[in-house]
């Protein structure tokens, strides 16, 4: 079962934020990249109302580089909050490794394609648009993490074109897909919205058609033995509270509907 989540009014947050910044901690905080450009809005905002430090790790939620989140905490480094994919969140749950009672809903992220500046941005409203484009496509690139995986897994699957376009295809690592698309290495690029936003030199075409679309759940918890677990609670609280809902929108993720936050 997940945790139940009782948004906080804005008034309330603010409160505890301020009684909490006389015993300020550093909170040290793992985050995966999909939510990185919501927490670097929500970073400051955070830490002139609590008085908190945010010390944060970076790295994908799965997968074999060191940087990753789960290889970070097999190796000891410290970490008070882990923000990352659900389903990759859960498992580390059922290994005992993060708190059940911790996980909190965050936001939802969906997969976008991705060009070159200056580069034709290709049809991909419909699922026939979708498997034309990636069929003309000369090379074509996803992540290591949840949406290439997707990608990987299924997506070529369901629109029967893997014989074709596993040859082209190409699964990045550590590097965001729309960088490398930037630099004229990939013609097209498919990752989470939310990565694609920042990236200066590449262009967001669409999301994917809704019904062959993979909407990832990003949630937080708190690590089995964190050094500030109360402290992490707050800021906890104040990523999943209304007051954050802007930044979440704005990076290109949606906010968790009401039903699935309880």
């Amino acid at each position: 079962m997940h945790r139940r989540f009782i948004p906080a009014t804005a008034v309330s947050i603010v409160f505890v934020l301020a009684a909490s910044a006389a015993s300020a901690e550093q909170i040290d905080v793992m985050n995966s990249g999909g939510f990185t450009a919501a927490y670097k809005t929500l970073q400051p905002r955070y830490e002139a109302a609590s008085g908190d430090t945010l010390a944060t790790a970076w790295g994908p939620s799965m997968g074999k580089a060191p940087e990753a989140i789960p290889n970070r905490l097999a190796r000891g480094e410290p970490a008070d909050v882990v923000i990352m994919v659900g389903y990759a969140l859960d498992q580390l749950i059922a290994e005992g490794k993060v708190e059940r009672a911790s996980r909190t809903e965050l936001a939802d992220s969906r997969i976008g394609l991705v060009v070159r500046n200056g580069h034709p941005q290709p049809d991909i409203s419909t699922v026939a648009a979708l498997r034309q484009a990636m069929l003309q496509a000369e090379s074509i690139a996803y992540s290591d993490s949840a949406s290439g995986v997707y990608i990987e897994r299924e997506l070529l699957k369901k629109l029967d074109i893997e014989a074709a376009v596993k040859p082209k295809a190409h699964m990045v690592q550590k590097t965001p897909v729309a960088v490398m698309v930037a630099e004229g290495k990939y013609e097209l690029g498919f990752q989470q919205v939310s990565e694609i936003l920042p990236v200066q030199g590449a262009t967001f075409v669409a999301r994917l058609p809704e019904s062959v679309q993979s909407i990832t759940r990003f949630a937080a918890g708190i690590p089995v033995g964190a050094r500030h677990p109360q402290a992490a609670r707050r800021l906890l609280d104040f990523l999943a509270s209304p007051q954050s809902r802007d930044a979440v929108t704005a990076s290109g993720l949606d906010p968790v509907p009401a039903a699935a936050a309880h």
